[in-house]
């Protein structure tokens, strides 16, 4: 079974440069080896980077040792469902690629306050129950 976005369609790829995803694949594949469910496609922004650096989720500096290249404004991540929250609550919610975000992101956040940050909104926009 292929894995699906929150819209319920097939599961599309958040980003190649840098290559994202739990597994480096470019999906945000989420399955059950991924507890801390880096489900959520989002495009980085200085305010959210800024914001996860404080409460110690360093995503600027670059790891090798985990083929973490460090994020600047602009690149498409797959993030912790979790610390999207954290951000959002903070006011500085990262805008999120709907097609491109796990299913399992809505075991922690809403698809309307998902829907409210997209960036991806398709052209009929009733096809997003």
């Amino acid at each position: 079974m292929a894995e699906r976005n929150v819209l319920g369609g097939q599961l599309e790829e958040c980003g190649v440069d840098p290559v994202t995803g739990y597994y480096r694949t470019g999906r945000c594949t989420a399955d059950e080896l991924d507890i801390g469910s880096h489900s959520i496609c989002a495009v980085m922004t200085k305010e959210f980077l800024e914001q996860q650096r404080r409460v110690g989720n360093d995503l600027v500096t670059p790891r090798p040792e985990w083929q973490f290249p460090g994020l600047k404004p602009g690149d498409r991540w797959c993030v912790v469902a979790a610390r999207w929250l954290q951000a959002h609550a903070a006011g500085v919610p990262a805008p999120v690629v709907l097609a491109c975000t796990h299913e399992r992101a809505l075991e922690v956040v809403p698809l309307e306050l998902l829907r409210h940050y997209a960036v991806d909104v398709p052209d009929d926009v009733g096809t997003l129950q």
